[in-house]
């Protein structure tokens, strides 16, 4: 039966593959994190715009403006999400950080538990190397927690890589990716998450991001999120192998 089931969304899981492959300059975050589960789903929609600025004058003169959007739909047993970000920050009038990101995924329930998978991302971040880093991946996920208070994903599967280096040239490879998120709802009105991703080749790439969620109202959110990328062999444009970021953002739910 379930085999049955499984080469019944094959060609599903191809065709949304192909799909994003065709869009793949239109669409891990650098941080790859599993979708709700659409079986459990409260609206067919759901989408959020977040934004975050902060100016410092006087002696030093420093800015950073951060912004991002997330759009998630929801059938019966599958979800289709696009996301897209940007940050950037000045120091002294000088440009010392631009990165952009955009992406899309999808998720396919096979039954209560197990999920095909497939997403597509492409970055721009040439203060950390990359002029542009595009990602194809999909495969296998499962739900190993999916209650009111408790969510845990993990998925795997491979996927290519293409990297073009501020500094010159590019690379195209294969990869291995795996990733992990978990959801803890502290009270009513506060969540907590954790995500986890892992590209592996020559070159691992590793990310963590850890956020707490406040409700302000039924529209308005508080985020406060501290990320972390590890690259094992950074470009040469950008020797330092790992990267942080905090960030403070207002959520508005769409």
């Amino acid at each position: 039966m379930l085999a049955s089931h499984v080469r019944s969304t094959i060609p599903l899981f191809i065709c949304c593959l192909a799909t994003f492959t065709s869009a793949l300059a239109l669409a891990d975050n650098t941080l790859f994190t599993a979708m709700d589960d659409p079986a459990t789903a409260q609206k067919p929609f759901e989408g959020n715009f977040q934004a975050g600025y902060n100016a410092q004058s006087g002696n030093s003169q420093n800015s950073r403006l951060l912004a991002s959007t997330n759009m998630t739909w929801f059938d019966n047993d599958a979800a289709y999400s696009l996301w897209g970000a940007a940050n950037n920050a000045t120091s002294s009038n000088v440009r010392s950080s631009e990165k952009y990101q955009a992406g899309g995924r999808n998720r396919y329930n096979l039954n209560d538990r197990n999920y095909l998978f497939g997403q597509a991302s492409w970055l721009s971040d040439r203060f950390n190397g990359y002029d542009s880093r595009s990602i194809l991946t999909g495969g296998y996920g499962h739900q190993i927690l999916n209650g009111p208070v408790s969510d845990l994903r993990v998925e795997f599967g491979p996927g290519v890589r293409h990297d073009e280096y501020h500094g010159g040239g590019r690379s195209t490879k294969a990869l291995a990716y795996g990733a992990a998120n978990y959801s803890y709802q502290l009270t009513d009105s506060t969540k907590i998450t954790q995500g986890i991703s892992a590209l592996t080749n020559e070159a691992i790439t590793l990310n963590s991001e850890t956020a707490l969620n406040v409700a302000i109202n039924e529209k308005l959110s508080l985020r406060v999120a501290y990320t972390i990328t590890y690259n094992r062999k950074p470009p040469v444009s950008a020797p330092k192998s790992t990267d942080t970021t905090t960030s403070v953002t207002l959520v508005y739910g769409l």
